[in-house]
């Protein structure tokens, strides 16, 4: 249960530590692989506890023990958060290969069964198998967490509501999860399915107030339903700790490029959003349509059209960036984070999951793991 309630009236777990408005950090779920057949590695456990000094504060234990999170520190650009990233990617692989491991960047692996799963050792994911049961060994699935900072939490609040609304936008240009068990599924993000089977996933409802989201989630821990608000893994949530809202819902990327590229996008639609205003409130109310605009993004990724409540029509997903990049350009100068938008124009042309389909076509699912692997460290062959 949570401590007692600080002094202005708040559980001490939503007290909002001030961060660097528009600061911005990313976090990969990385998979480890093993060379000789391209099967995962489990064994996460075993790498963390032999990394350099210069990597360990950065890379953690997730659910699964084929899983390792790499997190950049805050930064003020993108451009700086990308310099990091790429050091962390190569520092990561450098370290595997004395294990005889590689790493690799996706949304899912292509040919991973449940039964081979192993749940990582650490007090927190055996409490995630204890609640969530064998639910907690199906397939790892691989996000990109982007971190905006806000300085207060009113002002988080009204962002998180308002990302909400660009959410399977967000999803569709990221979708890099073809495959599934050995096949193709016929959707371009299948991570988001599979990770659907958790409780406390997908868009959260929008709040009323800061006070409005601490008493939701105050009661549900008062309740003992989870044991910390890390527990909820919804598609955007505060972190009131780091001071940031954090968009979850993207696929795992197959280069830092591509991930800073969607974390240039997201810092532009925070500014938009914050300093402007950009989606209809209309939208921000429609629940529904949320909802089965998250499914279109899922199913068909960037060939997704997106239903507009207000003109009453679906919108094609390269139309919304295309009006996106209009009205947030000025927006991204300010941030100095235009020219990282070009990866995102790029994903639109052909994302994650386009090119996993293409690769499938001339060398095999294995092959297509291959591919990925090797261009872990490097940038995306245009």
């Amino acid at each position: 249960m949570p401590g007692p309630p600080v002094a202005d009236g708040l559980p001490e777990w939503a007290e909002w530590r001030t961060s660097k408005p528009y600061s911005i950090g990313i976090e990969e779920e990385v998979m480890l692989l093993k060379p000789d057949g391209w099967g995962l590695a489990h064994r996460a456990e075993d790498i963390l506890a032999r990394l350099p000094a210069t990597l360990e504060s950065h890379a953690t234990a997730e659910t699964h023990q084929a899983v390792i999170e790499l997190a950049t520190s805050p930064h003020r650009t993108v451009e700086e958060t990308a310099r990091e990233a790429v050091g962390l990617r190569a520092a990561l692989a450098q370290a595997l290969r004395s294990h005889g491991l590689s790493a690799a960047g996706a949304g899912t692996h292509p040919l991973a069964v449940w039964t081979e799963t192993q749940v990582s050792p650490g007090a927190r994911y055996q409490v995630v198998y204890e609640s969530m049961r064998e639910l907690a060994r199906r397939e790892p699935t691989f996000a990109l967490h982007v971190h905006i900072g806000v300085v207060d939490p009113e002002r988080a609040m009204i962002l998180q509501n308002r990302l909400r609304t660009h959410l399977p936008f967000l999803l569709a240009i990221s979708a890099n999860s073809p495959f599934w068990q050995g096949r193709d599924t016929g959707l371009a993000s299948t991570r988001t399915p599979i990770f659907q089977a958790f409780p406390r996933v997908g868009i959260p409802r929008a709040f009323a107030s800061y006070a409005d989201y601490v008493a939701v989630v105050d009661g549900l821990l008062r309740c003992d339903a989870f044991p910390a608000p890390t527990f909820l893994w919804w598609d955007v949530r505060l972190q009131p700790t780091l001071g940031t809202v954090e968009v979850r819902i993207m696929d795992a990327q197959t280069t830092a490029d591509e991930s800073c590229g969607l974390a240039a996008l997201v810092q532009t639609i925070a500014h938009l959003e914050l300093e402007e205003g950009y989606h209809d409130p209309r939208l921000i109310d429609a629940y529904e349509i949320l909802q089965e605009n998250r499914f279109l993004a899922a199913r068909d990724g960037v060939a997704a059209g997106l239903l507009d409540p207000i003109a009453e029509r679906k919108v094609p997903v390269r139309r919304m960036l295309e009006d996106l990049l209009d009205a947030g350009r000025d927006h991204a100068q300010e941030l100095g984070c235009e020219s990282a938008l070009d990866e995102v124009t790029a994903l639109v042309r052909a994302n994650g999951a386009v090119r996993q389909r293409e690769l499938a076509g001339g060398r095999g699912l294995s092959g297509v793991i291959g591919r990925l692997s090797s261009m872990f460290t490097g940038p995306v062959p245009r």
